[in-house]
């Protein structure tokens, strides 16, 4: 197991419940963001090369799906190797653009879920076990759960951006 403390302090019991409330929250977070959209909201977009809110919650499922299998491989393998993955690949290639999003958001709520109930879990001393991204190099527990409590707040704010252009008159 490779210690990421000698890469970032070990964060404090507080500030990791404080991020896993906000990761747990991270649901209600993006339905609020999506409460009332009609169908031209859903494909407006905030600016030339953003992504549409459709294209958001197609995102964060795979994200999800994807971040949920890096925290289990962290917890039960020594120096695992997380691989990284092109988004706008996924995008482009999983056809975000077109399917619905009410699949999209089941799977972002339950991997998110079950990945929150384990981490609640999680001992101290679990909590410092890491691996090596292919992009980033050492990565932990501790960065993956500050990446991922704030994931759906930026994406929140993201299709409230996406939906205030559109009233506005502005979406690209």
């Amino acid at each position: 197991m490779n210690d990421s403390s000698t890469v970032n302090p070990p964060l404090s019991a507080d500030e990791r419940q404080r991020l896993l409330a906000i990761y747990r929250a991270g649901y209600d977070t993006i339905c609020a963001a999506l409460e009332g959209i009609g169908a031209d909201e859903l494909d407006a977009r905030e600016a030339k090369g953003e992504w549409s809110p459709r294209e958001v919650v197609h995102h964060m499922a795979d994200s999800e799906m994807t971040s949920a299998v890096r925290m289990r491989l962290l917890i039960a393998e020594d120096s695992p190797h997380i691989v990284g993955y092109d988004q706008e690949q996924f995008a482009a290639r999983l056809f975000y653009a077109e399917r619905p999003i009410e699949a999209s958001m089941q799977a972002f709520r339950y991997a998110r879920e079950t990945a929150a109930d384990i981490a609640e879990r999680l001992t101290d001393a679990q909590w410092l076990r890491s691996g090596t991204h292919s992009e980033s190099g050492t990565y932990g527990l501790q960065e993956w759960l500050q990446i991922y409590a704030e994931h759906a707040v930026i994406h929140a704010d993201q299709i409230q951006r996406a939906r205030a252009a559109f009233r506005n008159g502005t979406s690209a």
